[in-house]
């Protein structure tokens, strides 16, 4: 195979549900997502002369004709110049949880691809895109554990193929403006507090891999320690972790034997006052229906200041007869047309793949380089710790709350090693 010398970058899409397509369980998702996101920004930016052949993969071919339905309406119909056009894996008879190794088959090295999927099927995956030489963007969180993580890395660094998070929160105008102040002006870190939930019919949404494959804390959670960890990159690190869950609606709606709220309370260290700070990420997947979809805040502490943001308000509200009282974010992703065409490109759900695109694009024409992006992006080299603070949650919720410390090689790395579970 020869390597991929056009500007405009092929990608194949794993996963075909709600993030992706925007069709749930036979159909349109219930969310902010009806339209989706990940093929709704790959499309617009083939129109837009960045992406060429897209490809969709997912385990069972016999929804794609009612998904292909589903998109037509809900982006062909809805925007001008919106060509659908796209590779399908499996066949529309058939029903195949492999169905993404033949998929990446089709692909060259130097092409991309997009990963949305239950979070412990993102390793195989990304590993079996990794050794064929095609680069990876992951929703978060990236992997589950530490030990999956590294070798993600070791792979992506012999390969020399970009590995990037899809964590879009690191795009918002108001949190990259709070992570550059947090870093500028603020002090020694203190105290990190976070809050993120959604509605009780998300549980229904993932009923799949809600409490089997994954939980609150790795979906939610994941969020802010990304944004926590980003703000403090270099300067403090995550030492101890300790969970604590809440039960009862889970089980007794859904049937799902999970969480229904997870609370990590997580020790850091400051390097250069040799101090200590405290932060607690809580995240909630049965929250009664409101005025927005996703309710998601955080309030930061330094020694010289505090920042405290609502990112779920923003002050834009509307009321309609059709869908009620609102308060809509166009920040993330706006989808109402302009004179019939897309035009939300400014949105962060959209800019962060836009950013994943264009940095293929530059490795690949070599104007840019692994280090150019682990400086700029959230790439599989520079998150280490976000995967050691979610899987000591896990492991402390696994052995009633017990605390679990995160060891690194020295008193400076930025690279946790392992964990350890203290009784």
């Amino acid at each position: 195979m020869t390597e991929s010398t056009n500007s405009r970058v092929d990608v194949l899409m794993l996963g075909t549900g709600e993030y992706t397509t925007g069709y749930v369980h036979g159909k349109a998702s219930q969310s902010d997502k009806t339209k989706g996101v990940v093929a709704l920004t790959l499309i617009d930016l083939r129109r837009r002369g960045k992406t060429n052949r897209l490809g969709m993969c997912g385990t069972n071919g016999t929804k794609f004709g009612d998904i292909r339905k589903h998109m037509q309406q809900a982006i062909g119909d809805a925007y001008k110049d919106m060509d659908l056009t796209m590779d399908w894996w499996p066949g529309d008879d058939v029903v195949d949880t492999r169905a993404y190794i033949q998929a990446l088959g089709a692909f060259k090295p130097g092409d991309a691809c997009v990963i949305f999927t239950p979070d412990d099927t993102h390793f195989d995956m990304a590993l079996e895109a990794i050794r064929r030489g095609i680069h990876v963007m992951i929703t978060k969180p990236a992997v589950k554990t530490l030990a999956e993580h590294r070798q993600l890395y070791e792979e992506a660094k012999k390969k020399n193929v970009l590995v990037m998070i899809e964590v879009h929160k690191r795009f918002d105008p108001m949190y990259s403006d709070a992570r550059d102040r947090i870093r500028d002006g603020l002090g020694e870190f203190s105290h990190f507090y976070s809050f993120m939930s959604q509605p009780k019919f998300q549980l229904s949404t993932f009923r799949s891999w809600a409490g089997i494959s994954s939980d609150i804390s790795y979906y939610l959670n994941s969020h802010h320690i990304d944004f926590h960890v980003w703000s403090l990159h270099g300067r403090a690190r995550p030492t101890r972790v300790t969970a604590m869950g809440s039960s009862g609606v889970a089980k007794s709606q859904y049937n799902i034997d999970t969480e229904d709220v997870i609370t990590l309370s997580v020790q850091w260290f400051n390097f250069q006052s040799k101090t200590t700070g405290t932060a607690v990420y809580t995240s909630s997947w049965i929250s009664a229906k409101s005025d927005t979809h996703t309710q998601q805040k955080f309030y930061y502490v330094g020694h010289q200041g505090e920042i405290n943001i609502d990112q779920a308000h923003r002050g834009y509200t509307l009321a309609s007869d059709t869908n009620g009282y609102l308060s809509i974010n166009p920040l993330y992703m706006k989808l109402t047309a302009t004179d019939d065409y897309f035009s939300g490109q400014n949105g962060y759900g959209y800019r962060s793949f836009e950013a994943f695109i264009d940095a293929v694009a530059d490795l690949n024409a070599k104007k840019m380089d692994m280090d150019a992006c682990d400086a700029k992006l959230a790439t599989i080299g520079t998150t280490f710790q976000e995967t050691a603070v979610l899987e000591a949650g896990r492991i402390s919720l696994d052995n009633q709350g017990a605390m679990v410390e995160i060891i690194y090689e020295n008193d400076t790395s930025l690279v946790p090693i392992e964990l350890k579970l203290l009784k």
